[in-house]
């Protein structure tokens, strides 16, 4: 497997454009995925292996945007990274003793949702803030961050787009606020899963370590070039990016 110089190209190519794509908008993992599967590994393996390989990318993205984070209160960001870390783990978890199968075939469903309620987002947050309703209930917001945890913890692919259509709908406006947010806390559920992954013995490591760091450098280079981008390209870019997939996963079914 992976004998010649080719496939580590191929992979090494994903796990960086993967970084990128996950640091501006989600979906990294559609990249990387299949990129393994190409190279031979099975599927629940390719899985595990591409979570590996794009979560240090979620620390390079999330560095890109520390001015945003600090501005947030401490209280804030613990407590949503407490939320993350266990969906996260629940979804390794559930990955591993659960076949594929039913959830899989709810992806292209749940992304296609996550891509309208994104694309919808300004005009619901305006529609509230007509009425003169607040933000989210922040337990409502809490059971909304869990269930996209574990579902990011279950299956990465899309992860981003979901966490972004979440801080959209309950009421966060700042695009690059919510991509700051996005990134810290994919990071901290796919550190957390990527631990599940490897006590079960799930994670193929020779392509895992050096796809580890080309993720690393895509996404501190996806986290300025988001930054540089208009606000309105960065969302276009998102919704596009939730439409393809889907139609993916729907042709793939």
């Amino acid at each position: 497997m992976m004998a010649n110089a080719a496939p580590w190209a191929l992979v090494l190519l994903a796990a960086f454009a993967a970084g990128v794509l996950n640091a501006i908008a989600g979906g990294g993992s559609f990249l990387t995925f299949p990129a393994l599967v190409f190279t031979g590994l099975p599927p629940i393996m390719a899985n595990a292996t591409s979570a590996v390989a794009v979560s240090p990318g979620y620390l390079g993205s999330t560095l890109g945007f520390r001015a945003e984070l600090a501005v947030l209160p401490r209280t804030r960001l613990v407590r949503e990274g407490m939320v993350c870390a266990t969906g996260g783990v629940c979804g390794a978890l559930l990955l591993l003793v659960t076949p594929a199968k039913v959830f899989s075939a709810a992806v292209p469903w749940l992304l296609l949702f996550a891509t309208v309620l994104f694309a919808a987002g300004p005009r619901l947050v305006a529609a509230r803030a007509r009425r003169g309703a607040g933000h989210v209930h922040p337990m409502a917001q809490a059971l909304g961050l869990f269930a996209v945890a574990v579902y990011g913890g279950y299956f990465n692919g899309g992860l981003g787009i979901l966490l972004m259509a979440l801080y959209t709908l309950t009421g966060e406006s700042r695009v690059n606020t919510a991509n700051a947010l996005k990134n810290l806390n994919s990071l901290v559920l796919s550190l957390l899963s990527v631990a599940a992954f490897a006590w079960a013995g799930a994670i193929h490591w020779p392509q895992a370590l050096v796809m580890m760091v080309a993720a690393t450098a895509g996404g501190f280079a996806g986290a300025r070039l988001a930054l540089r981008l208009p606000a309105a390209t960065v969302r276009a870019a998102v919704v596009v990016t939730g439409l393809v997939m889907a139609v993916v996963f729907f042709v793939r079914r």
